[in-house]
């Protein structure tokens, strides 16, 4: 069936390495599709290596905690994802797309109160929205990254398409967004 093609399809386009030590050292796991509970590949992770793919990553197990967005490249540390802690314990691959992007952002729950379509990425929400609360948001096309804090900094928050009616929905314990990008393969 198409759903087997294109998972295979999807493993053969990723391949992530966590190491359990810094600079790519000790024990070591490679992944080339998601992952729900990495914890019995390895306790701790303090380095990673992107062969290829973007990845989110998350803090616990079952994609729950702190998430972090990486592409292509060598973090030798966890400090270099922005990292809380050596906790990894889930993971997914991002698909390739490469169609438009539009996402809705919301001042209430629900979709209610004042709403803005963006098309581009938005360093600072408060300078576009005049609110830096954003309760709900629709993503009608692409993948999306949320930021805590303006410029792309702070607590990162993935959005696939979809309705978010509250930001617990993605993952949020409060409704501060300072910034948001779209995730391209330019990342």
């Amino acid at each position: 069936s198409c759903s087997v093609c294109y998972t295979h399809l999807l493993a053969n386009m990723g391949k992530i390495t966590f190491y359990e030590e810094r600079n790519f050292q000790g024990r070591y796991y490679e992944c080339s599709n998601e992952c729900a509970d990495l914890r019995s590949y390895f306790s701790r992770c303090n380095s990673i290596r992107v062969d290829s793919g973007c990845w989110v990553l998350y803090e616990r197990p079952n994609y729950m905690g702190h998430q972090y967005f990486l592409c292509r490249g060598e973090y030798p540390d966890y400090q270099r994802w922005m990292g809380f802690s050596d906790s990894i314990g889930s993971c997914r691959m991002i698909p390739p797309y490469r169609g438009s992007y539009r996402i809705r952002i919301y001042e209430r729950e629900g979709f209610g109160g004042n709403m803005m379509e963006f098309m581009e990425d938005c360093p600072s929400v408060y300078d576009r929205f005049r609110n830096r609360d954003v309760h709900s948001c629709h993503v009608m096309e692409g993948y999306w990254m949320f930021y805590e804090l303006p410029n792309f900094q702070g607590r990162q928050y993935f959005l696939k398409p979809g309705e978010y009616r509250r930001y617990s929905d993605w993952g949020a314990m409060n409704p501060s967004v300072g910034s948001f990008r779209r995730i391209t393969e330019s990342y």
